[in-house]
């Protein structure tokens, strides 16, 4: 299993059949370990595009480290402006692929927001994100959160949090979140997090509302991530969930206290997936296949012999072409640790992982857990209709992010 990306099994009754391509593992397996070549290339000079953060460190390390190269490709690495228009590049071929938010390949094919057939064969990584405060917000939420041996007791529930919203609620105040896209793991985690401490994130409704503030007490969003610290400290929101190393950004400008990770709100979730679109897949298959060893090669070099190699990795992720933040705020969080308040760092080893835990493997259980939390938030709906066997007594589902045929069933 430590050399296979993980195999997503189809399903014959559920549209999301259609979501995911997963590389044969055996095949991978084979030319990870061996070093064989792909050979007849269908496609060699590519454009792959990212965002500035931590977890886009298997495309910086594939190219840094000549693994690309290694397999004939020669690699373009774009940051781009923002989630949208990542995806939009790559539906419109401007990208060949991309880092992506776990749930773009999902969110994209079921038809929220731009319709596509968007596919992923590979996981970027586990973790990597923080849900973070203002000063002030902390300031108010402390006094609610126990405390041993002088600092607060981790995780820290957002019960802790909702004496601050009522106290805003009550004066008439609007009470801002930011998350980076609406089907990013970081609006779901955010929504789980609030929610379960009794603060009602709010709703969607498409195509009628999209904003996702239906019967809200929290409003959340959307920021690009590099924008989160510089947004909450002009005060256009109180708190963010995003990934690294933009939280630790906002406890070296003493301007936030990250309360919480997703580490600890859903222990190694998936967090980024390498996208592209079904329609490139099927042109280059044998491309796709060299894409795919060249970052698992660079995900088992970020994770080889306990992280030996994240110093080298956070020094190439500081560069202004990829992350481009100090090399110690970035490191905070990417040689296993973690800061929370200023001066209470703690262990985290498993923030950031890259290939144990069997992490480049697309799990069919994880798109599930998204399309559960689409289907929570009013993202998307089930739509039932009969079977061919009625004697079966099988009912068939499909996905719809149309709000209009919510009660239809034929």
């Amino acid at each position: 299993m430590t050399l296979q990306i993980r195999h997503l099994t189809k399903t014959t009754n559920v549209s999301i059949k259609t979501l995911i391509l997963a590389v044969g593992s055996i095949l991978i397996g084979s030319f990870v370990s061996n070093g064989f070549a792909v050979e007849d290339l269908e496609k060699e000079d590519l454009k792959f595009g990212f965002i500035k953060l931590t977890d886009m460190a298997p495309l910086a390390i594939a190219y840094e480290k000549g693994y690309f190269e290694d397999e004939g490709l020669y690699v373009n690495l774009e940051a781009q402006a923002n989630w949208k228009v990542l995806l939009d590049r790559v539906i419109n071929g401007e990208l060949d692929g991309a880092h992506m938010l776990a749930g773009q390949p999902l969110g994209a094919t079921i038809g929220f927001g731009t319709q596509a057939h968007v596919i992923t064969a590979f996981s970027m990584d586990l973790n990597g994100n923080g849900i973070t405060v203002s000063n002030d917000i902390w300031k108010q939420m402390k006094p609610n959160v126990p405390h041993k041996d002088g600092k607060p007791v981790h995780p820290i529930k957002a019960d802790y949090l909702k004496p601050v919203v009522d106290k805003y609620q009550s004066e008439g105040k609007k009470f801002n979140m930011g998350m980076v896209f609406p089907v990013s793991t970081h609006n779901y985690e955010l929504r789980y997090w609030l929610a379960a401490g009794g603060i009602k994130p709010g709703y969607y409704a498409p195509p009628a509302d999209i904003t996702g503030q239906i019967d809200a007490d929290a409003l959340l969003s959307v920021t690009p991530p590099p924008q989160m610290p510089a947004t909450l400290e002009a005060g256009t929101i109180y708190g963010y969930c995003v990934g690294e190393p933009w939280n630790q950004q906002a406890v070296f400008k003493g301007i936030g206290v990250p309360v919480i990770t997703d580490y600890e709100v859903w222990k190694d979730n998936p967090e980024k997936v390498f996208g592209v679109s079904k329609a490139w897949a099927d042109k280059n298959p044998n491309t796709h296949l060299a894409v795919v060893k060249a970052l698992i090669r660079a995900a088992m070099w970020l994770d080889a012999e306990n992280d030996k190699n994240r110093s080298e990795a956070v020094k190439i992720l500081a560069q202004s072409n990829y992350v481009g933040a100090d090399y110690d705020v970035i490191a905070n969080s990417m040689t296993g640790t973690f800061e929370y308040e200023k001066g209470d760092k703690r262990p985290l080893p498993d923030f950031n992982v890259f290939f144990r835990y069997h992490a480049t493997y697309p799990y069919y259980s994880d798109a599930i857990w998204y399309l559960t939390q689409m289907r929570r938030w009013g993202h998307i709906w089930l739509l039932r209709w009969r079977t061919l066997e009625p004697a079966s007594g099988i009912q068939r589902y499909r996905c719809t992010s149309d709000y209009r045929l919510r009660s239809l069933e034929r």
